[in-house]
């Protein structure tokens, strides 16, 4: 006999509360399909570049509308939202969570904008984002951030999945973003634990609408899972 077509229905989603912000604002991952693996997507771990967390959201909306998806994505759209409320690059305690990861190559600093805490994960937003990497556990990763010239940023064996994004926005490819990160997600996670991770920053001066239509196909690209 043969079968009917089968009707595509839309992927699922599950919203879960990761933990709260130091002013108790709650930070969320949505997860869309299902399985084990995929690839995370994290947008504003610093809140003054609102444009990662704007293109992190239409990621969402996308997949919202997309039938019948490959595998699972999970997608953190504001990691520091009391940073991103107040325009600040660091979390209400004025620590910079893009230093404050516990990466072999943490070290402690003198406050200012890159300050990583008085200890390693300190802060509970970092928290957050450890608790999405252990529940998750993710084959792939992509930071979202902006500055002032956009670049596919990768640590780890990221190569070929910083190179897949760059033929999609045309965006420089570069092992080194010019200055040392000691404590950050790349650190920790692509080179102290081997998980492929790339930085996506994207222009500092371009809109969220702009920079979404830019790294759409980059972001479906490491979503379809073949880097």
């Amino acid at each position: 006999m043969v079968q009917p077509p089968r009707t595509p229905v839309p992927v699922s989603e599950q919203v879960i509360t990761l933990g709260k912000s130091v002013e108790g604002r709650e930070i969320v991952i949505h997860i869309f399909g299902e399985g084990t693996g995929g690839t995370l997507i994290i947008g504003a771990i610093h809140g003054n570049e609102p444009t990662s967390a704007s293109v992190a959201e239409d990621l969402i909306a996308r997949l919202r509308n997309q039938k019948d998806g490959g595998e699972r994505v999970a997608i953190i759209p504001a990691a520091n939202p009391d940073g991103l409320a107040r325009g600040l690059r660091t979390n209400k305690n004025l620590v910079d969570l893009n230093r404050n990861f516990p990466a072999a190559n943490w070290a402690k600093t003198r406050k200012g904008v890159n300050f990583g805490g008085q200890r390693p994960a300190s802060e509970p937003e970092t928290a957050a984002i450890l608790k999405a990497f252990a529940s998750f556990k993710p084959a792939r990763v992509v930071s979202i951030h902006s500055m002032e010239k956009p670049c596919n940023n990768y640590d780890g064996p990221a190569k070929s999945l910083a190179e897949a994004m760059s033929k999609c926005n045309g965006y420089a490819v570069k092992e080194n973003i010019g200055y040392p990160t000691p404590g950050s997600l790349g650190s920790w996670a692509g080179i102290d634990r081997e998980i492929p991770i790339v930085t996506l920053e994207l222009s500092h001066s371009m809109s969220g609408e702009n920079a979404w239509q830019e790294n759409r196909a980059a972001l479906m690209e490491v979503i379809a899972g073949q880097r």
